[in-house]
């Protein structure tokens, strides 16, 4: 990943590499290796992960 820091400014180009990191899902993941979840937790959470991506797959598919 590349981030361009234009005219000096550091915080809007650190701002810009925190919404690329948080929209490519690195702190969630940072987040889930940090803490021990129970297997069934697991289980749930994937489940629920699942539903929510056919649901928005599916929505996007009624748009076209």
């Amino acid at each position: 990943m590349k981030i361009e820091v234009k005219d000096n400014n550091v915080e809007q180009a650190l701002r810009v590499l925190k919404r690329k990191l948080q929209k490519d899902g690195f702190f969630k993941v940072i987040k889930l290796k940090n803490t021990y979840e129970k297997p069934s937790e697991k289980k749930k959470r994937i489940l629920q992960e699942n539903i929510k991506r056919v649901k928005k797959l599916n929505k996007l598919k009624n748009r076209i």
